[in-house]
């Protein structure tokens, strides 16, 4: 899609990220920090667990379900 403005591709329901991986901690915890990065404006967004990448992007989808209903981010996420 090209000549089309970035902020347009979102508009259209398009999203496209940068994602880093990666495992902190010992091999009887490890964990997993993941972070991605807009392609569209650049924006760095990082986690402090996978659930709260898989969050992240079930609200940007609109596919968002939570046990309380709230509807709101985890409170892990971690600005970069």
């Amino acid at each position: 899609m090209t000549g089309i403005p970035r902020e347009a591709k979102e508009r259209e329901g398009y999203s496209s990220y940068l994602l880093r991986l990666w495992r902190v901690g010992d091999a009887e915890g490890p964990m997993w920090r993941a972070s991605l990065k807009s392609a569209h404006n650049g924006e760095q967004v990082g986690f402090a667990s996978l659930e709260d990448l898989f969050h992240f992007l079930r609200t940007r989808t609109g596919t968002v379900w939570s046990a309380d209903g709230d509807g709101q981010e985890p409170s892990q996420r971690v600005d970069m």
